[in-house]
């Protein structure tokens, strides 16, 4: 499907989104219609999915963030989807993730402190459907986070 030319098109797009179809198209060594051409094709096959702000929640004030593995009560047929449901409207639910095995989900909870991280716990988090079991994983560090391909 990708060439390459598409290839290098993306190393360098994912890089940095915010170059011009005439910058991008220097760094991969084609015309900029190619590149912009290439750039419209490749968003319309569902290659490229979105351009996005990445904001540092840290520098808005979050310092914890937990990572919850949850196990589901699975005697009740649409445990998952009301589970799943029910997570996505708690605002310092940033990531969900769905396993095969012991456990069924994975959330990523975000806080301010510990004492925000507790209160979103209690009244937000033990009040979802459906939990068999909860465990809570404090994240210490970030060691990679990356989103970037080898192309």
């Amino acid at each position: 499907m990708l060439n390459d030319t598409d290839r290098r098109i993306l190393r360098h797009y994912q890089h940095d989104a915010t170059l011009g179809p005439a910058d991008l198209a220097d760094l991969a060594g084609v015309t900029p219609a190619t590149c912009a051409r290439r750039l419209e094709r490749m968003q319309a096959a569902g290659v490229i999915r979105a351009n996005r702000a990445v904001i540092d929640w840290h520098a808005l004030g979050y310092e914890v963030e937990v990572s919850l593995r949850v196990t589901l009560d699975k005697t009740q047929s649409r445990a998952f989807d009301e589970f799943v449901a029910a997570a996505r409207e708690v605002p310092e639910v940033i990531e969900i993730q769905s396993f095969l095995g012991r456990v069924d989900i994975r959330l990523s909870v975000i806080a301010r402190d510990m004492a925000h991280y507790q209160q979103v716990y209690r009244s937000a988090i033990l009040t979802l459907p459906h939990i068999a079991d909860i465990e809570a994983l404090m994240h210490v560090a970030r060691i990679k986070s990356d989103e970037v391909l080898p192309l």
